[in-house]
């Protein structure tokens, strides 16, 4: 019996894809064992209009605070867990500043909302209108109705349009806007 599997530590969990909360709601029920699942929450232009989505910020990863040597069995035969990450069959911890860190970052939310931005010089699709999936460069943000100028390359010339800021898609992902900050 190593000394290190007797004291409670955080480990990393990996989760079926798009089940990280409900593994670790469900595992949140074990005696003795402590979850961590960050998630964002962000909004999102699809075909549909804006849309809101929840996602865990780590992708089918979550993490667990448990006494390897009395949860481990329950924690890897939970719902929806693949295993607990391993290293040549080690357990690897998570430093307890680690987590600290991460809680810090997400504001002590379990949800923290993440607000995508464009700005000028960015690189975006139109989602609508008859030149829907071009993809042109912001030239200008415009004041009232949250609109912007594009740059769009077409007819072998480029021509600069307004659309509503509801109507782009952004190349910019959420979970790098939560890393640079």
């Amino acid at each position: 019996m190593k000394d290190k599997d007797s004291t409670p530590a955080w480990y990393v969990v990996h989760t079926r894809p798009k089940c990280e909360h409900i593994a670790a709601a469900l595992m949140g029920g074990l005696e003795n064992v402590e979850v961590y699942c960050p998630r964002i929450r962000f909004q999102k232009s699809t075909r549909r209009g804006k849309v809101w989505f929840v996602e865990a910020l780590f992708p089918s990863y979550f993490f667990a605070r448990f006494i390897p040597i009395e949860s481990l069995r329950a924690v890897k035969h939970s719902q929806s867990v693949i295993k607990v990450v391993d290293f040549g069959g080690t357990l690897t911890p998570v430093p307890d500043s680690v987590i600290a860190a991460l809680k810090m970052e997400m504001k002590d939310e379990e949800v923290r909302e993440v607000h995508v931005g464009v700005k000028v010089g960015d690189t975006v699709e139109l989602t609508e209108g008859p030149m829907r999936g071009l993809k042109g460069i912001v030239n200008a943000m415009l004041t009232g109705a949250e609109r912007v100028r594009v740059l769009l390359e077409f007819l072998g010339r480029e021509n600069a349009v307004e659309v509503p800021l509801s109507k782009i898609l952004t190349e910019h992902k959420p979970r790098a806007v939560v890393a640079s900050r």
